[in-house]
Formats: structure tokens, sequence, C-alpha cells
């Protein structure tokens, strides 16, 4: 059988996809082709997040059962809008199916380098955002055990895959559960006698905040990246109490604090929700003045988008056109900082490690902080490079 293959959303949803994929490919009859035309299967995961990626969605799944016949959808459209897309051509891989397959059947997959985007460690999640879809779509927590996350890492590098990420809806989530937690699960793996390198996925601000010091302490191995995913989406705490985040802003600061002060080089991510319906310009302000003082290196900014099933599907976001000056103001922002903070390592010579394929005849490689560093030339994947850093972009080095 012949397979074409997207995948859309957030690192879980694509780690997921890419090892159902692999799943299939465990039959030797079956291979993957670059064209849907092509295909007897056209396989799509799938992410609902805002309406208009939703909508998205549902247009592509048509398109490609036009262009190939048979096509099956995995991800969180499957809880959202599964019944109402589900026709001869088009079969959905409900939750449940998936999650049986997630509870043992992942455990014994052959990786193919080619198709891989890490590896989940638990489905759901602990919290019970307002505005969010994804734990709905996704069911309460359930961790995967640390051997089984173990032996597939081991997996992994004896098919010479040397990044390792592991993703989930909330990666200070794992192990609560079943008795563990994020922490104990990096050192088991960075405790593994062989050469990678170790991402972890993104953090919530309040599991991350109790196990902070044990998570720290953890991250201090060579061998894990020193990279947080911790999105905060507001500063202001009236807003936090309204989306039914379960922290405050001075807790999700005290994260990004320790953190920043053990490593100082480390490079963050955030994310910013825009619009909330009791938001104002007074909390934006609280916002802008938070990035200003912290200064991550990506921010990803969304607006309030009111999804169905969720406690605030009938709130009004606020007006558009506000919310684009906003996130100009964001972006603007943004732009002057980066600027400064890669200017800091012009000149520096650091160890890299390839990790995918440039534009334009290049290599993108990552440094110790997991920023990436383009370097122009022909390099294997997950080789080691010395170089030398010459310049930069907006939001990357440039090595030599």
């Amino acid at each position: 059988m012949k397979i074409y293959f997207e995948s859309y959303g957030c690192t879980l949803q694509k780690s997921e996809s890419s090892l159902y994929l692999n799943k299939l490919l465990q039959d030797k009859n079956n291979q993957v082709v670059n064209n849907p035309e092509d295909a007897d299967l056209s396989l799509i995961g799938t992410c609902v997040v805002i309406k208009h990626t939703e909508d998205r969605m549902v247009k592509r799944i048509s398109s490609l059962s036009r262009k190939s016949g048979k096509v099956e959808v995995l991800g969180c459209l499957a809880t959202v809008n599964g019944n109402t897309i589900e026709s001869e051509n088009v079969r959905v891989i409900k939750p449940r199916e998936f999650r049986s397959f997630y509870e043992g059947a992942l455990d014994d997959i052959e990786i193919s380098s080619d198709i891989y985007d890490g590896i989940p460690i638990n489905q759901g999640c602990t919290g019970s955002c307002n505005f969010c879809i994804s734990h709905i779509a996704r069911g309460k927590l359930l961790s995967r055990p640390v051997d089984k996350i173990v032996k597939q890492v081991n997996m992994e590098l004896d098919r010479n895959i040397r990044e390792i990420r592991i993703s989930s809806l909330d990666t200070a989530a794992y192990g609560k559960d079943i008795g563990t937690d994020l922490a104990d699960l990096v050192n088991s793996i960075t405790s593994i006698n062989r050469d990678f390198l170790l991402r972890v996925g993104m953090l919530e601000p309040r599991n991350t905040y109790d196990i902070l010091d044990k998570l720290v302490q953890a991250y201090a191995s060579p061998k894990v990246f020193k990279f947080l995913h911790i999105p905060v989406q507001s500063a202001e705490n009236s807003v936090l109490e309204a989306m039914n985040r379960e922290y405050t802003i001075e807790e999700a600061e005290a994260v990004w604090k320790k953190f920043v002060n053990v490593y100082p080089d480390m490079s963050v991510a955030t994310d910013i929700i825009l619009g909330y319906y009791n938001d104002s310009r007074e909390g934006f302000e609280k916002t802008l003045k938070f990035l200003e003082n912290y200064g991550p290196d990506i921010i990803n900014v969304t607006r309030f988008s009111p999804r169905p099933y969720t406690k605030d599907y009938s709130k009004t976001p606020l007006n558009s056109n506000l919310l684009k000056e906003w996130s100009q103001e964001i972006i603007d922002l943004h732009r002057t900082q980066m600027e400064k903070k890669l200017d800091r390592f012009l000149g520096r010579e650091e160890r890299v490690m390839v990790t995918e394929e440039g534009k334009n005849g290049t290599m993108v490689a990552r440094d110790s902080n997991y920023r990436p560093v383009v370097l122009k030339g022909d390099y294997k994947k997950y080789t080691d490079v010395n170089c030398k850093i010459v310049g930069h972009g907006n939001n990357y080095l440039i090595g030599e």
C-alpha cells in the first residue's frame, strides 16, 4: 500500500502521528509516497487549537479524499469534529482506539529516522483551562512507564537518531498518575550511556512549579538541551484566573527566573493569548512589561478563539483591530530584544549538532541551548561541528 502523510499542530500531535505511520510501515508492503494522487491511503494528523486551524483541517481532508480516495484522520479533530467528517472515504481514528495503541502498541515500533518527530510521554493533562479544547480532546492524564520510554530512546539511538525529543500537552504533568515525575524521567534518559542530546517539550507553569528544584537539577546533565518552553499566556492575574490556569504570574515568573539564573544562556519560548474576554489595555501592558523584562527567544502569539465544548465558548474576544495593534507591539519588542540578545553570541566558538536541512544549500544545527545555527555546506545529520558565530538573522545564529 502506498501512503501519503501530513501532520499539523503541536509537537505531541506530530510525534504521535509519525509513530502511527511507523506502525503502518512495519508491513514491508507499505511505503511512503510524496504525492497524494499516487497514494492508496492519505494519513493526516490534525489540530483544532483555534477555529481557523480546524477549518483548514476539514478543507484539507476533503481535498485529500478527492485525490487519494481513502483518508485516515488522527489527532484532536477526531474528538471535536470526528463524526461530521466521516464518510465512505474518510475514517476517523477515535481517541479510545488511539489510546489503546498508545498504551502498548507503540512500544515495539521500529522507528524510521526519516519519519521521526519525537517521543510522546503522556496523553492528556491535569489542567482544565476554560479556553482549551486540547484537554477535552486528549482526555485525562495517561503517562507511559519510564522503562517503556527509555526503551524507545534506545531504539531511536540504534537508528542513529541523536536528537531525542520528548513531548506531551504538558511534560511537567508526566508521572503524576503513576507515582513518578518528569525529573526522574529526565534522569533515567540521561543515564543512558550513549551519545545524544535531549529536548524536553512544553511545561505548564503550575506543574513545573511543583517540581522546580528537582527539575532544574535534572537539567544539569550535559545531555539536556538548555531549552524551556513555558506558556505564560498573560501576565495579568485576573486573566489567568478567568482562564483557570491554576497559577499566578508570580509563580510562572519564579519558574522562569530559577531556570535562567542557573542557566543564563538558556533559550526560552513562551505562548501568549491576546484578546481574552476580560483582558484590558492595562492587562496587556503587564504582559508587555513581562516580556520586556525576561526577553524570551520565541513568542507564540495567538488570539483568543472560543472553541466548542469549552467553558468559554460563549465568550466574546476583544476587537480584532485592537489585537492587531497589540500583536504588532509584541513583534516590535521581540525584534529589538533578539537583535541585542543574538549580538552577544558573535565571535563565540560553539560545538553544535546538525539536526536538519536548511534552505539554499545550508544545514541547521543546534547549540547546547537549542538555538538554531545555520551552516553553509553539506553536513551529515546528527554530526557534531565546531564553528564560530559570525552573524545572525531575526531568530537564528550563523556559524562558520
